[in-house]
């Protein structure tokens, strides 16, 4: 297992106050949890992984959701068991979407 943390600063869009869980760690797939949290207008991403070594597409799939979601005060944690970054990013987009209401 890898663990990689990122903080993404000045973010514009708060989190509000709820808390979502999205997905589910089995094979090729993995869970998100978003959660509000005091953070100075950061964003704090830690993910686990079985896929070690894959930290620099982890970067890129993570400013990817940054640069589209602009978070602020909110704290991600993904557990991963060898998703794509295909389907990382719509599990992150899923969290966001039912946090805020959103239709997926």
């Amino acid at each position: 297992m890898e663990t990689l943390n990122f903080r993404f600063e000045n973010g514009s869009r708060g989190s509000g106050t709820k808390t979502e869980l999205v997905g589910v760690v089995s094979s090729g797939n993995l869970e998100v949890l978003i959660e509000p949290a005091a953070l100075n207008g950061a964003c704090e991403i830690e993910v686990k992984t079985a896929a070690v070594g894959f930290a620099a597409i982890w970067q890129a799939v993570m400013s990817d959701f940054h640069a589209r979601w602009q978070l602020a005060d909110t704290r991600i944690s993904i557990n991963d068991m060898g998703a794509t970054p295909a389907v990382v990013s719509l599990r992150m987009d899923q969290a966001v979407e039912t946090m805020f209401g959103e239709q997926t």
